[in-house]
């Protein structure tokens, strides 16, 4: 038998041993991948690993997401996967798999989503590249969790089966549970009723701290059935009606709120099974709009079939939403003030926590304690009611030691407000220092630095020092060099500590002004601006004029000091010059004269000379922690090269914003712009449209620093 005999024998017998067929019909069958919305989120699906596929643009829905890597399963799936770099916003597959809840998840920016930061949550997910591993089969259609049912019988609740949907239905939106404990014996029937997709029910809450939608349709039914009104009822959590109202005894003016089940006699248990995914308290209905942004906790409660005998629970409070502030108490622990006052200090933090309403929507408040040494008791987002607070704030221990204060203002600066500890981002930073008599260190140059950052800072000075003792303070006027403004209201002076409490109201007041708490506006304040102006025979002498008016226009918008934003500007043509340097003029007065008295030069264009020069003027002594601006205008091309000044000093961390009036060239304004994509660059057709761009720029410079995330 030849050769050529043996190979075609061989390859028939591999052939028919393989049972392998030329129409392919024995291929592996592709797997059938499940298609998804952008807001599906993971706690919507019970299956523990599951495939499916997200579609494009998920990523501008801005659907939140809580963690980094691991995300609570309240996250979108879609754009959890974003965020991790699983796909990119064009869509695509995603892998899921299901895995035990976290104590903390922590948020982050990547690939263009936010992620935000949660305490706990009951169960997580993780997400990967879409491609199945060889012999792995995932479910073609996802299981969902179920919606409420549609009847409540009595008795105890039987679990529900999970309903089977195709991959394109929509899963019906969980609700959160529901328990109520009347404090007698008697069962109770609740009637419930869903259509086949629910209708959210909207509840009106008029109290300062707001119901939960339970207590209010619970309510309602025992008052059709009795003819009782709501004030006849168990109660609930008490609420404060008014901040600010007269103080009672406690210091505190009550307004409560309170529902009733009446006793019903011949009423059976009722029953619901708590469906597996709750909503968060910022998705329900009543809450979704105030609450956008905050971070969701578990709350409110949970149906069961047995009898309603337990105590009621009472409701997180979602915070005053007209107080919505991040608030860090740095208490005194000095050895200097001795066991009785450090109690008195901390029956005043108690007091703030419960008039001031804390809560995800409002208020969130941490505390640092301050001695030799600054140590946080707990962060922002440890505690997330007024009630959980109290008890918390009785428990510190004094540390001891001595009141360095300007050490404890470095460390909130650096480490306090950041979003691993529950820093919002959107809420004002406010600390407040209570000091025993005065600091024992040097607080200028620490509070500078943290006011720059957008830090709020009061003082609550308790037994200042008198005459005698005036030779022992550190720094005089210490108050003065730290706070954001010395007119008064970031400031206040207790003659004694038994009139400590007195001051509650009042600084509960102050601090959530958040109109005044002018620190937070960072974007109007810590900035070195430099302004560089085209002086060339070109743009003429009224055009000139005009062109002043429009950067006087401009830094009328910001706090001019030499702790907030300072402004200096360089008139070039082929030559430099330095009209007026970062800090020679501290007031906004001083400010605007000095631009209506800058003179028209008339020249050449060298643009990219004077960028170079306002880097050595200006930004070589920009100081640390000020945002470097650079607006540049002119009105015609350049003789020399922009490109590589603009990009040395994108280089050192300026923010460089470009303007080009009438024959200015296009390429040479997104050369000098840091970013054109983002409105960096704007070409104006004529001088006298100018003023339309103040907006712009104030618009754009805000913008820009609010999309920068907090370290």
């Amino acid at each position: 038998m030849s050769k050529a005999t043996l190979t075609t024998v061989f390859i028939a017998f591999l052939l028919t041993s393989s049972g392998a067929k030329p129409n392919g019909k024995n291929k592996k069958p592709k797997q059938a991948v499940p298609a998804i919305e952008c807001d599906m989120r993971a706690g919507k699906i019970s299956l523990s690993e599951f495939i499916v596929k997200c579609p494009a643009n998920c990523r501008e829905t801005k659907e939140k997401v809580y963690g980094t890597g691991v995300f609570a399963s309240i996250s979108s799936i879609c754009n959890a996967a974003i965020h991790s770099g699983v796909i990119t916003n064009s869509g695509g597959k995603v892998i899921v798999m299901k895995m035990a809840g976290q104590a903390i998840y922590k948020g982050s920016l990547a690939n263009g989503v936010r992620s935000l930061s949660l305490p706990n949550w009951r169960e997580s997910f993780s997400v990967s590249v879409g491609k199945p591993k060889q012999g792995v089969t995932y479910p073609s259609t996802l299981v969902f969790v179920p919606s409420r049912p549609t009847t409540v019988k009595t008795g105890e609740p039987k679990d529900l089966p999970y309903s089977t949907v195709s991959p394109v239905t929509e899963a019906p939106e969980a609700e959160p549970s529901s328990t109520a404990a009347p404090p007698t014996t008697t069962h109770v029937t609740i009637p419930i009723t869903t259509s086949a997709k629910p209708r959210a029910t909207v509840h009106k809450v008029r109290e300062a701290g707001s119901s939960h939608p339970y207590f209010s349709s619970v309510a309602r039914q025992s008052q059709s059935t009795q003819g009782k009104g709501p004030a006849q009822a168990f109660r609930g959590s008490s609420v404060y009606a008014n901040r600010f109202s007269p103080r009672t005894n406690t210091g505190v003016h009550r307004s409560e709120t309170s529902v009733a089940i009446r006793r019903q006699p011949h009423a059976s248990s009722a029953s619901a099974p708590a469906p597996e995914e709750h909503k968060p308290p910022s998705e329900t209905s009543h809450t979704r709009e105030s609450l956008a942004g905050s971070n969701p906790f578990e709350s409110g409660f949970s149906a069961q079939g047995h009898d309603l005998t337990a105590r009621v629970p009472e409701l997180m409070s979602q915070g005053d939403p007209n107080c919505k502030v991040d608030i860090a108490f740095l208490m005194d622990g000095s050895w200097s003030i001795g066991k009785r006052r450090f109690k008195i200090q901390k029956d005043f933090l108690v007091d703030v926590s419960q008039v001031i309403n804390v809560g995800v929507a409002g208020p969130m408040m941490g505390i640092i304690q301050y001695g030799d040494d600054p140590v946080t008791e707990f962060s922002l987002k440890q505690f997330s009611s007024s009630k959980d607070l109290k008890p918390a704030i009785s428990k510190i221990v004094q540390k001891g030691g001595l009141s360095n204060v300007g050490k404890a203002l470095s460390y909130i600066n650096q480490h306090f407000f950041s979003d691993a500890n529950g820093n919002r981002g959107g809420a004002p930073n406010v600390a407040v220092v209570l000091v025993d008599g005065w600091p024992t260190d040097k607080v200028e140059e620490a509070s500078r630095l943290a006011r720059e950052s957008g830090i709020n800072i009061f003082f609550v000075t308790i037994e200042g020092p008198d005459e005698n003792e005036k030779q022992n303070v550190v720094e005089t006027n210490f108050v003065d060099k730290a706070v954001c403004r010395t007119n008064g209201f970031f400031s206040l002076p207790i003659k004694s500590w038994f009139a400590l409490r007195k001051a509650v109201q009042p600084l509960v007041k102050q601090v959530c002004d958040t109109d005044r708490l002018v620190c937070s506006k960072t974007c109007l304040n810590a900035n070195d601006i430099a302004f560089v102006i085209d002086g060339s025979s070109s743009v003429g002498t009224g055009n000139f004029r005009t062109v002043l008016q429009f950067v006087a226009n401009v830094t009328q918008e910001f706090e001019i000091s030499d702790t907030d934003t300072r402004v200096g500007i360089v008139q070039y043509t082929y030559e430099q010059r330095l009209e007026f340097a970062f800090g020679q003029h501290n007031n906004k007065a001083d400010l605007l004269n000095a631009i209506k008295r800058i003179n028209y030069w008339s020249g050449g264009t060298s643009t990219g000379a004077a960028i170079t020069f306002a880097a050595d003027q200006l930004f070589s002594k920009s100081k640390p922690n000020k945002r470097k601006i650079m607006i540049v205008i002119t009105d015609g091309r350049s003789y020399d090269d922009v490109r590589a000044p603009a990009l040395a000093v994108h280089r050192k961390g300026v923010i460089a914003y470009s303007i080009g009036i009438a024959w200015a060239a296009q390429d040479e304004l997104e050369y000098i712009a840091t970013d054109p994509d983002r409105d960096h660059s704007f070409f104006v057709d004529e001088f006298d449209n100018l003023y339309k761009y103040v907006s712009k720029i104030i618009h754009n410079i805000c913008n820009e620093f609010n999309s920068q995330p907090r370290n």
